[in-house]
């Protein structure tokens, strides 16, 4: 992962999206998994600049914006580590839109796109199952099984953070520049 677009972890969004993930993951869903709970808000912070949610490019550096054609980078990839990273971004990309914003797969996956026939829930899991056998971490390979294994909780559990969010935004308790992400 291109590491220099992320927003740091002492960012305030960053310590928002974990706050708001520890408290609705413990208290609505009683997973206090400090990994998984950790992954997860990462993944909304990591997705803030819009370009890292289509951060996987094509060999001429284009950015892939179908889930089947992540897969189909993965498949042909000749590295572990660049199938390895093609899976978990899959994994994330579908947990993220599945979870965030499911109103958009109407969008994503219209009839008109690659992506029209298949399922996010079922790629996002199978991509991180994927993705968790190819990880050279224990650590980071644990997650991302917990993920595959849990991805329908893990959702639900972002669509309740979103709640929050947007909670906190309506209420005015935050500037709405400082919590607002660039895909809202």
């Amino acid at each position: 992962m291109d590491r220099t677009r992320m927003i740091p972890k002492s960012h305030p969004l960053h310590r928002l999206f974990r706050g708001l993930t520890e408290s609705t993951f413990m208290t609505e869903l009683g997973i206090g998994d400090p990994s998984l709970v950790g992954y997860v808000a990462d993944l909304l912070a990591s997705f803030v600049p819009s370009q890292m949610v289509w951060r996987i490019r094509d060999k001429q550096g284009r950015p892939i914006v179908h889930v089947t054609r992540m897969v189909a980078e993965a498949e042909s990839a000749n590295d572990d580590r660049r199938r390895s990273e093609c899976h978990r971004h899959v994994g994330d990309y579908t947990l993220f839109w599945t979870g965030v914003y499911p109103e958009a797969l109407g969008r994503l996956q219209g009839s008109e796109s690659p992506d029209c026939l298949i399922s996010y829930q079922q790629q996002g899991k199978r991509s991180y199952y994927l993705a968790s056998t190819l990880s050279t971490t224990g650590d980071r390979g644990s997650v991302l099984r917990r993920l595959s294994d849990e991805f329908e909780l893990c959702a639900f559990g972002l669509s309740r953070v979103r709640r929050e969010w947007e909670k906190i935004e309506s209420d005015g308790s935050a500037e709405s520049g400082e919590i607002r992400p660039m895909w809202a």
